[in-house]
Parts: C-alpha cells; sequence; structure tokens
C-alpha cells in the first residue's frame, strides 16, 4: 500500500468519524438524538473552541507546560529502562532477585501514586513528572530487556569465537539486538509520558492541558473538554512524528520487510 493510499484511508476515518459525530448529535434519529449536545457537544462547537484558544493565546502556556513534563518523562523513564533493562539482562542474578519487586512495584495504581508524588514533590512539573516516569520506564525497561535477552545464541557464539571483548559484544550485538524492541516501546511511551504528565495536572495544577480540561469539566463545558483531547491527541501524534524520525535515522541498517502483494 503506498504511502498516499493509506493517507488518503486515514482521513477518510477521520472525515467518518467527525461526520456520525456531527450527524448524529444534530439531527433526530426516529424521533430522538443519539448523541445528546450536553452531554456529546459536536464537532463545530469544538473547532471553534479550539480556535478561540489558538487566537486568543490562551493554549500556548498549557502547552508548554505540559510538553515539558512529558519530555522530561519521557526522557527520564527511557534512559533508566534501557539502562537498568540492558543491567538485569547481562546480570541473571540481579535480575533473579529483584524481579518479585520489579513486578510489585509494576502493579502499583498510578493514579494512586498521583496523590503521593504531590504530596512529596509539591504541585508545580517534578510531580508530574515523576507519575510519567513510573508510566514510561517499565514499558521500556521490560522491551529492553526482552530484547537483550533475545540475542541469537548462535551469533552470540560466532561473535566470542572472533575475538570479540565484551564492549565489542555489547556495542555490536547486543544493543542492535535492543534497539528494534526499545523503539517500539519507545511509540507507546510517549502516550504514556502525555498520559502521565495531564493525569497528574488534572489532579492538581495551575497550567498543562489536564487543567484545561479539569477547568472545562468543572463549569460542565462539554466542548472544552472534547477540544482539549484533540488537542491532546494531535500533540501526542507530533511527538510520536519525532520518535518515527529518530528510529528511522538510528535503524538505517534494518533491512526492509518484503510485503506480498495481492
Amino acid at each position: 500500500m503506498s504511502r498516499v493510499t493509506l493517507l488518503s484511508l486515514q482521513i477518510a476515518v477521520a472525515v467518518i468519524f467527525v461526520a456520525a459525530w456531527y450527524v448524529f448529535s444534530t439531527y433526530p434519529v426516529f424521533g430522538h438524538i443519539l448523541l445528546p449536545p450536553f452531554f456529546f457537544s459536536n464537532p463545530v462547537d469544538v473547532v471553534k473552541q479550539i480556535i478561540a484558544w489558538f487566537v486568543s493565546g490562551v493554549i500556548w502556556k498549557h502547552l508548554w507546560v505540559t510538553l515539558v513534563e512529558s519530555m522530561l518523562a519521557f526522557v527520564i523513564g527511557s534512559v533508566g529502562g534501557v539502562l537498568v533493562g540492558f543491567w538485569f539482562a547481562r546480570q541473571p542474578r540481579t535480575a533473579a532477585v529483584f524481579d518479585p519487586y520489579v513486578k510489585m512495584a509494576n502493579a502499583l495504581p498510578r493514579v494512586v501514586l498521583a496523590p503521593i508524588f504531590t504530596l512529596w514533590l509539591g504541585l508545580g512539573i517534578w510531580s508530574k513528572v515523576a507519575l510519567g516516569v513510573t508510566l514510561v520506564f517499565f514499558i521500556v525497561f521490560f522491551n529492553v530487556y526482552q530484547g537483550v535477552k533475545e540475542v541469537s545464541p548462535t551469533v552470540l557464539a560466532n561473535a566470542r569465537m572472533l575475538g570479540m571483548k565484551e564492549r565489542q559484544l555489547m556495542r555490536h550485538v547486543y544493543w542492535p539486538s535492543a534497539l528494534s524492541w526499545m523503539f517500539s516501546s519507545l511509540h507507546t511511551s510517549v502516550g504514556f509520558a502525555v498520559v502521565g504528565a495531564v493525569v497528574g495536572e488534572y489532579l492538581g495544577a495551575a497550567a498543562g492541558l489536564g487543567y484545561l480540561i479539569q477547568q472545562a469539566e468543572g463549569v460542565f463545558d462539554v466542548a472544552g473538554v472534547f477540544a482539549g483531547m484533540f488537542v491532546l491527541a494531535a500533540f501526542v501524534i507530533v511527538i510520536d512524528l519525532i520518535v518515527t524520525v529518530v528510529e528511522k535515522r538510528l535503524l538505517v541498517w534494518r533491512p526492509t520487510v518484503g510485503e506480498s502483494r495481492p
């Protein structure tokens, strides 16, 4: 499938969704409006709200705050996940000792942790960053750990037979093996970093997209809530595109998998 065809289909899905939303929230079907505007708003009001935010400049401050929190959470959580994932994969005894504690920490509900981080770190950005880190870290950690563990024993044996030292093995064998797994997790982690920041803002903040959505919800401004959600979605897509560009640069050596044509 060509890129143009793929993009056309993706746009078509969005158009159909928005059109159905507008019709069902505006015109009665069998005497009833299926999506009452009080609860679901409508695309026109949502677009007007988004335009009003950007024209007035209100949105920029909130976007910047959420961007900073998300990027800090993404970077800290990803770096921590990569380092600890490599360490555990290369130290099986250490991994075995800490395995139950890692699983226990990963099982903790993040919504429960949010008020604790707020108590410890205050209402500033760092409580939101901490929450985002807890979401990003484990996703990257488990993928990197599995990627290193999945190194082919044959490749590893051949590399050692050729006289590769530990540092060379790390650079030429373990790192390439884990890289695909790592970037797969980073695409997911982008969304979770933003989720951590927004949830933290929603529970207590003075700025940010989560704060904006919470304020709109507090006055039953459904159009404002949906507008915040759409801005947030676009925000995540832009960051994910940046990760995709970096991935293509670093994985330029990876062969393209041929697609079978009908």
